[in-house]
């Protein structure tokens, strides 16, 4: 069963030629906000290979095949980068990062209703389905949630589906904004948005593909290892466009920076590692790199890293600054997971006023004051009825 597409909403047009995108585009410039999506596969390749692009107005839904014949998608680009209209997604970190592939820059202003969501005490990283129940009462069906969207020609049951995203979408969004005026929160979501408009915050930088793997241990010939074929499969995945973990996966990975190889035949041991990989060109390349950090003199080698301030973070202190988070939270309905993460909890307990987020802007009125207050002895946390409270420590 496709979505239902309520019937206040327009049905779906399929745009197929650069004169319809072209046109489509233009009228949706004259919108207060456009709600926008994407189908896009990614199984196989590095890059995201962008398949169908859905783009709503109050007056049109348009489901854009961006695979058709000759279309030219820079009418697309040039509405993405009007400023006069606002662009809606959720959950935007996907469809913006192939934007900014495609067209060099974020889609500007933007607006997340997931982070506006969270924002709003809907919980962290809520999903779309619940958030369109939550707010419009509808009901989303992800039957062709894994549909082949290269596939063509597309489907009617596709295009159904497709276009429900941002229609849907226009109501919740219009819901949240309504919700976020009340709470005086619209400038929350404002700051928020600053990171998702950033284009950096989507280019992958292969020096610091490292610390996904979370590499353990502290020697430091180890972590050279690990940063340098971490940069090295980065580069490699995105030039051949596959996935990095096709290429090779972590555990391979890791298992070759412990074991440093220097033949085919040593490399070829390594787990998930075959001997075709290992002889041929790109296992060549991979010992090179192993025999580059191999050569490093010791002064040159990462120092592992340390807990700021010489020491790890109290584990005590730890837990209070999180019991401390989870109230403060639970009193203004907002997600924690927005204000403070785990890494923003251990530098507050390790040093005197980090620069964290949890210490700027909003963040700081709703936990960074009250967080350092209690880390200075000021206050203590007590319970009342059902709820943990701050207690003024005077003397």
């Amino acid at each position: 069963m496709p979505r239902h597409i309520p019937s206040n909403h327009p049905a779906p047009t399929l745009i197929t030629t650069s004169a319809a995108l072209a046109e489509t585009c233009a009228r949706l410039r004259q919108e207060r906000f456009v709600t926008i999506d994407t189908e896009f596969m990614r199984e196989k390749t590095y890059w995201p290979e962008l398949c169908v692009v859905q783009l709503g107005g109050v007056a049109e839904v348009a489901v854009v095949d961006a695979l058709a014949a000759g279309i030219d998608l820079s009418p697309l680009g040039a509405l993405l980068a009007d400023t006069t209209v606002p662009k809606v997604f959720h959950a935007a970190r996907q469809d913006v990062e192939i934007f900014v592939q495609l067209f060099g820059d974020t889609p500007r202003p933007l607006f997340d209703t997931q982070i506006a969501a969270m924002v709003a005490g809907f919980g962290d990283q809520v999903g779309y389905d619940s958030l369109v129940s939550g707010l419009t009462g509808g009901t989303i069906d992800k039957a062709h949630r894994f549909s082949d969207w290269a596939a063509r020609p597309l489907s009617p049951a596709q295009i159904t589906y497709a276009a429900a995203d941002v229609t849907h979408l226009r109501d919740v969004y219009e819901k949240l904004c309504d919700r976020l005026a009340a709470d005086g929160r619209l400038d929350w979501v404002t700051e928020e948005m600053a990171v998702l408009q950033d284009p950096a915050t989507y280019r992958a930088d292969p020096e610091t593909a490292w610390e996904r793997l979370r590499p353990r241990g502290n020697n430091r010939r180890f972590l050279a290892m690990v940063q340098a074929l971490a940069a090295w499969r980065e580069r490699e995945a995105q030039r051949v466009n596959v996935p990095r973990q096709r290429l090779v996966k972590d555990e391979s990975l890791l298992e070759i920076a412990a074991t440093a190889p220097r033949t085919a035949d040593e490399l070829s041991r390594a787990r998930g590692v075959t001997r075709g990989f290992a002889e041929g060109r790109t296992g060549v390349a991979l010992l090179e790199v192993v025999e580059q950090v191999r050569r490093l003199p010791d002064a040159d080698l990462p120092k592992p890293a340390q807990a700021r301030d010489g020491g790890r973070p109290s584990a005590a202190l730890v837990a209070l600054l999180k019991v401390l988070l989870a109230g403060k939270c639970e009193d203004n309905h907002v997600a924690p997971r927005l204000v403070a993460s785990s890494d923003d909890i251990d530098r507050l307990a390790t040093e005197d006023e980090p620069d964290v987020p949890a210490l700027h802007g909003w963040r700081r009125v709703v936990f960074g004051n009250d967080a350092l207050a209690l880390k200075r002895g000021e206050v203590s946390l007590g319970v009342a009825g059902r709820k943990i409270r701050l207690i003024p420590i005077t003397g």
